[in-house]
């Protein structure tokens, strides 16, 4: 039996995030559950009653993430992990590059964690075996088209995480980044491209948490997807981009191309 946790988890109520806590919930830990839609996670804290708070928070609104956390502290008086879930993809369409369009992804997957990181942090120097968890993505092993804003976003992430890792070590607390591929969600659900290999949220949860509990500094997976990523961004770069790169259909007298 693993020891009961105090989690604080965002983007809580679909997707990974949702999986997560269904099965943090069902190993018995103390959830702290965010998102912008509150019913399902109110239908799983009536399934574990005194297990789940549901706080309501604009994870981009620091002050907002201030007072969430400061209820978790009242609660608990600490948290152990924080898994920083919540996300936001929007693909660029040129030749309309949107500088607004950057700025939205941004604030939600960088600033809006920066927020969390900050408020959690006081809180996971009084846990116990503390981890700080960054959901990222494995589109920041390749430049992939349409990604400019969300790939960018994520490779911010993950520099940040990777930073943090070094400054927060003599503190005692582990940072762990996931870098998924494609996981079936209702965010992937609106792509309209291939996606290779995808799994579920239920399995990317479950390796999520094999990963969390064997203290990984990177959980990634699938491992064929990454690894093919791997070897793409590997290539000479002449190579790579006619590997990479977005094959428009070519203009018809039928079609309207703006």
């Amino acid at each position: 039996m693993n020891p009961q946790r105090r989690i604080w988890l965002t983007g809580a109520s679909s997707g990974i995030g949702l999986a997560l806590a269904e099965l943090l919930a069902a190993d018995g830990h103390r959830l702290a559950l965010t998102a912008r839609r509150r019913e399902p996670l109110l239908t799983l804290a009536a399934r574990y009653p005194g297990q789940i708070l549901v706080i309501s928070a604009d994870l981009t609104d620091r002050e907002a993430v201030a007072e969430a956390v400061e209820r978790i502290d009242a609660s608990w008086g600490g948290l152990d992990w924080a898994i920083l879930n919540a996300g936001a993809c929007e693909y660029m369409e040129l030749p309309a590059f949107s500088a607004r369009l950057i700025e939205r992804v941004m604030q939600v997957n960088v600033l809006a964690t920066a927020n969390c990181i900050e408020a959690a942090l006081p809180l996971l120097r009084r846990g116990t075996q503390p981890r700080l968890v960054a959901v990222g993505s494995s589109v920041t092993y390749l430049p992939l088209p349409r990604a400019e804003a969300y790939g960018a976003s994520k490779a911010a992430l993950r520099y940040l995480m990777q930073s943090l890792e070094l400054d927060l070590a003599d503190e005692g607390i582990a940072t762990t980044l996931v870098s998924p591929g494609f996981v079936d969600t209702p965010m992937t659900a609106a792509n309209d491209f291939p996606m290779p290999m995808q799994i579920s949220s239920t399995k990317a949860a479950q390796r999520i948490l094999i990963g969390l509990e064997r203290g990984q500094r990177e959980i990634r997976f699938p491992g064929r997807f990454i690894a093919v990523l791997r070897l793409l961004a590997a290539l000479p770069n002449g190579l790579r981009v006619a590997l990479t790169r977005r094959r428009r259909a070519p203009a018809t007298p039928h079609q309207e191309v703006h």
